[in-house]
């Protein structure tokens, strides 16, 4: 397998010297060429032929979300993974990238500390979602035995349930596949909303503040003790698992800084427990698009109470990981496309019609990029 061609582009001497050294230590990695700002990779992309682009965000000249921008309309979809601060100006310019195209981001690694620790944020952080990206192993390769088919969803012992709850996890490429799904659901929809998307803090809370600004539903980022009322999405914060906390009359959102599950904090699967547990398995579970395998474990114990699991399909995910973990492992009741999965999440909501998107914003179908949605 060739190894992965990587440029790198940074201003910063440090931090291109810093993210150079730690990829090239890896065999699969080759960093075929470095750029001081956007223009100067916009010139080099086409002799390069780079396999996935890391993007620095504040640049002279040309910017990275200028870049991002200027790549994607030129038709190019290489994967690009920008570098963020986690501040509030950090948040508006990553969620800018992500939706100008980006694929992912990552901790700016100047800004972890000494030399030591931003090269080994650099192994932790970038290298999986490099490998991620294009589609190569993240662990150890012990044999190259292709993946086996996904597996049928098996028949149920119990009637399915009717939803009473709408719980979705997704991480990478999640932003824009719930930038594009979330407006197509009606103000009226009759059971709350309870989303994970793997972010830090600061993030989701911009992230809610975007998505409200597109839905007919009231989008928030979610805090501890509010009733669930249909027609609100609650995102889970950064750094806080969301959970379902069961009461005589509403059930309430609970939010808890309990152990990483799946190293994340939010994580699906506590949500996806603590849903079947409250609503006696009358879950809609939905798991969109990102790394890993968050989702899987709480997925099975949706169906299991006689809940129904969706996931979102390999042609229309930035990475089949967690999807891909719910297929294989016969948990979905259904696998679509994005742009078919408001119609089926009306469907089993007692036939609630999906708001049909604009031109400007419908869902664009291809792997790479699922660009245009957040505003």
């Amino acid at each position: 397998m060739k190894p992965i061609r990587v440029m790198v582009v940074d201003d910063s001497v440090v931090v291109r010297k810093i993210v150079t050294d730690v990829l090239s230590e890896d065999p699969g990695i080759e960093v075929v060429g470095t750029a001081v700002n956007g223009k100067v990779a916009l010139s080099k992309l086409a002799a390069l032929a780079p396999d996935l682009i890391t993007m620095d965000i504040e640049m002279p000249e040309m910017n990275g979300i200028e870049a991002v921008r200027a790549i994607r309309g030129s038709r190019n979809r290489v994967p690009i993974i920008m570098f963020s601060t986690l501040t509030e100006r950090g948040a508006t310019a990553t969620l800018d990238a992500l939706s100008a195209g980006a694929n992912d981001y990552v901790t700016k690694p100047a800004n972890v500390g000494s030399v030591a620790q931003s090269m080994e944020s650099v192994r932790e952080q970038l290298i999986p979602k490099i490998k991620a990206l294009t589609g190569r192993p993240v662990g150890p390769v012990r044999t190259a035995a292709p993946i086996p088919p996904p597996r049928p969803a098996p028949p149920r012992a119990t009637p399915t349930k009717k939803p009473a709850v709408l719980v979705i996890g997704s991480s990478t490429g999640g932003p824009e596949a719930l930038a594009k799904l979330l407006p197509q659901l009606p103000a009226t929809l009759p059971v709350p909303v309870l989303v994970v998307q793997h972010m830090p803090p600061v993030f989701t809370r911009q992230f809610a503040q975007r998505l409200d600004r597109l839905c007919a539903l009231r989008v928030v980022e979610a805090t501890d003790g509010v009733p669930l009322q249909p027609g609100t999405v609650h995102l889970a914060p950064g750094d806080h698992h969301l959970l379902v906390r069961p009461g005589r009359g509403a059930h309430t959102t609970g939010l808890t800084q309990g152990p990483p599950e799946n190293f994340c904090r939010p994580a699906v699967d506590p949500l996806f427990r603590s849903a079947v547990a409250a609503y006696d398995g009358a879950v809609l579970g939905l798991v969109l698009t990102g790394m890993g395998s968050d989702g899987r474990n709480g997925a099975a114990e949706i169906r299991a109470a006689g809940g129904t699991v969706l996931a979102q399909d390999q042609a229309t995910s930035v990475v089949w990981g967690m999807p891909g973990a719910v297929t294989q492992a016969g948990l979905a009741d259904e696998v679509l496309p994005l742009d078919r999965i408001a119609e089926a999440l009306g469907r089993h909501l007692s036939g609630v019609p999906a708001r049909v998107p604009s031109p400007a914003t419908a869902p664009v179908p291809g792997r790479a990029v699922l660009s245009g949605g957040i505003r």
